[in-house]
């Protein structure tokens, strides 16, 4: 798990966010936790899953 935490903040159309909102209650997670997954695996598919020990990417 992270040590520290980064703000991220973005617009997204209501009724997606809606239907967002509610696909994540279906999976019992929070809209954040399915974003931070997202996340976590969009850099590993990219950079790979020892992305961290690849020092700051450019």
């Amino acid at each position: 798990m992270e040590k520290r935490t980064a703000r991220l903040t973005l617009l997204i159309d209501p009724d997606k966010k809606a239907a967002f909102e509610a696909l994540c209650k279906e999976e019992d997670v929070t809209p954040s936790q399915k974003v931070r997954q997202f996340i976590r695996e969009y850099v590993e598919q990219k950079l790979g899953q020892d992305w961290r020990d690849q020092g700051p990417q450019s």
